[in-house]
């Protein structure tokens, strides 16, 4: 299966307003604009930095979406309502991720090293979600909605608020 087909049929199976794939492929910006990120991508590592910052720049105009195109993103990634979703340069996202509109992958410093997180598989965040830093979100996560997220989070856990209270048996509360 193609990467593009396998595109569609997971948006497909994950948003339950879209009614065929015809529907999805020409209305869905999230889909448009992790198509482009895959060229920006390809792009960037072939050394065409600007151009590749074009092209992203581009998706960013006509999607509302920004995924630096140096950032690394795995397999059946899906981001719904994408409008103001930000994934900086040095991010890495596994498989089967779930985004929400208004979610930022952000840096806390301004240095030229690994600065962005790191996103786990099958991993959701919610809408309006910050994930800031060099942190790991482990595999099978779930950051609520609005939560801000600064210090990493084992796998199979739920983050919500902001992080200041310490681990939780199952879940981490912040």
């Amino acid at each position: 299966m193609s990467r593009f087909s396998e595109d569609i049929k997971v948006g497909l199976q994950r948003d339950p307003a879209a009614r065929s794939a015809f529907e999805l492929l020409i209305t869905t910006p999230g889909i448009h604009a992790i198509w482009t990120y895959r060229l920006a991508h390809r792009l960037w590592l072939a050394k065409f930095h600007i151009l590749a910052r074009l092209v992203s720049n581009w998706a960013k105009f006509w999607s509302g979406i920004e995924i630096h195109p140096g950032a690394t993103i795995g397999r059946r990634f899906v981001i719904d309502h994408g409008n103001g979703v930000v994934i900086g340069e040095t991010a890495v996202i596994g498989d089967d991720v779930m985004v929400y509109h208004q979610v930022t992958l952000g840096s806390r410093e301004n240095i030229r090293t690994k600065r962005h997180p790191t996103i786990g598989n099958q991993v959701v965040l919610g809408a309006g979600s910050k994930i800031i830093g060099n942190i790991v979100i482990g595999d099978y996560s779930y950051v609520g909605a609005n939560a801000v997220v600064t210090k990493s989070v084992p796998q199979y856990s739920t983050v919500v608020g902001t992080n200041s209270v310490r681990h939780t048996v199952g879940s981490y509360s912040i």
